[in-house]
């Protein structure tokens, strides 16, 4: 008695390559999109924003 089922002979990674490459083009294109408009004049001085410069540079 198998605790997982039976095995399953079917391929896994081949058939779901495009998606793993789709994802990734997807992750990298909102991270350089979010990139982008952190560092435009509205968004430059907002404090939320982790590559605004910090008033207390002893901290």
């Amino acid at each position: 008695m198998s605790l997982l089922g039976k095995k399953f002979p079917g391929l896994l990674g081949k058939p779901m390559t495009p998606f793993f490459a789709a994802g990734a083009i997807v992750l990298y294109g909102v991270n350089s999109l979010q990139n982008a408009l952190s560092n435009t004049a509205e968004f430059k001085n907002d404090p939320r924003n982790p590559n605004a410069k910090s008033g207390n540079a002893g901290h």
